[in-house]
């Protein structure tokens, strides 16, 4: 049975409200996220989507600049440097985590989110357009956008900050397997119930590949939407891992998902070209209700541990996004584990299908040597331990590292 709901307006009002006077009682002030020191960074953030207060509601995970746009790297790859958008481009990304140009052609990478965009496709068609990729629209297969239900004609109700996560889904995926195709699929709204129902729908038709980039608090019914909702075995799913710092967060804690943490990632001289360490701002952690899976063997948590992999979060090494719903439209710079869960979902696809019965959220585990280990940084206290710190080898902020090419991601 589905959950009767607010408008988005007024769930996005009461949201807002309610976490307000949370902290009001608690004597804190209440501030949109803003990563690192934006002093050290030269960026300030705001999150797309009003935090959620109740555990069975999710929020999206987008993060998006609002100041000091300047700093940050100008995309490369087909566009004019001069005119290009600010924010790590497909050629950047396809660098850092040597990624193949092209692959992946006949694969379908689905993105559930809440909330109709109702400029979807007509921002992806920029965005590709603009970075020289292949055309992925409606009419030539490749681009198709659904309601919970499955159906084209039953679309819920918009939303301009779901919209703006929407954009950087698709995008992200356009930038990591630009043959891939995308489906999009919109729930009702942002209840676990609704957006479960949508993973569910993306998997009945077909896709492989499912990237969640929403989360919110641990409950108890956890383990029963773990296996009405993401048991799908043969099927890639990757789940945000979150934007709040250190602390565990569902769905990412399901042990049936790919959870996805977060890095600071900037070019330098070395051979790869690129280095990276804990965002402050990825979570991670152990889960109060999830059983460990069995490809996990972490000694200091006796259950499911946050993350598995990472790429690029941080909104201070941010990426270009194009978005033109809601009162900020073109190009922007986004971050926060909206960017890296797509990213992983589509580096799924472009190392091939899935066997059937396999859970592919073990398959790093069995490939760890293909991944940019990643050893510095943290994102909250933990007393030093690997959940929120660092470290060589596997630890909470980062799993077992970063993409390294597509070998770690094929069963």
């Amino acid at each position: 049975m589905r959950s009767i709901t607010l408008t988005p307006t007024a769930r996005r009002t009461a949201l807002a409200v309610t976490a307000a006077a949370g902290l009001a009682l608690s004597g804190l002030a209440l501030a949109p996220y803003a990563g690192a020191s934006p002093a050290a960074h030269g960026v300030s953030t705001a999150r797309s989507c009003a935090l959620s207060t109740h555990p069975d509601v999710m929020a999206c995970k987008a993060l998006k600049v609002t100041q000091g746009v300047s700093t940050l790297k100008k995309s490369t790859g087909s566009v004019n440097p001069a005119a290009a958008p600010s924010g790590f481009g497909p050629a950047d990304l396809q660098s850092a985590y040597a990624l193949p140009s092209s692959g992946g052609s006949g694969a379908t990478v689905a993105i559930v989110d809440a909330y109709d965009d109702p400029n979807a496709e007509a921002d992806l068609a920029t965005y590709r357009s603009t970075y020289g990729l292949p055309a992925c629209t409606a009419d030539n297969g490749c681009f198709s956008k659904v309601g919970q239900s499955g159906s084209a004609s039953a679309l819920p109700s918009a939303d301009a900050g779901w919209a703006e996560e929407i954009s950087l889904d698709l995008d992200m995926v356009s930038a990591a397997c630009p043959d891939c195709h995308i489906l999009l699929v919109e729930a009702d709204d942002s209840s676990m119930t609704n957006l479960g129902d949508s993973v569910n729908t993306a998997v009945s038709l077909g896709a492989k590949y499912v990237s969640n980039s929403y989360g919110g608090g641990e409950s108890s019914s956890d383990p029963s939407y773990d296996s009405s909702y993401f048991d799908h075995p043969g099927v890639a799913i990757t789940v945000s891992a979150g934007d709040s710092g250190y602390g565990a967060e569902y769905p990412a804690a399901s042990q049936y998902v790919t959870a996805v943490g977060g890095t600071s990632l900037t070019s330098d001289s070395s051979s790869r070209g690129w280095t990276e360490s804990v965002w402050t701002g990825t979570g991670s952690g152990c889960s109060s209700y999830d059983a460990k899976p069995s490809w996990q063997t972490d000694a200091d948590c006796g259950k499911r541990t946050i993350a598995d992999v990472s790429a690029v979060a941080d909104p201070a090494t941010g990426v270009a996004v194009y978005d033109t719903y809601g009162s900020d439209t073109g190009w922007e710079v986004f971050g926060g584990t909206s960017a890296s869960s797509p990213l992983i979902a589509a580096v799924y696809a472009l190392a091939g299908a899935p066997s059937a019965g396999s859970y592919p959220a073990s398959f790093p585990y069995a490939h760890s040597d293909a991944l940019n280990d990643v050893a510095s940084g943290s994102n909250g206290s933990c007393g030093g331990s690997y959940l929120c710190t660092g470290v060589s080898g596997f630890d909470g902020p980062t799993g077992l590292g970063t993409p390294n090419g597509t070998a770690a991601f094929a069963g």
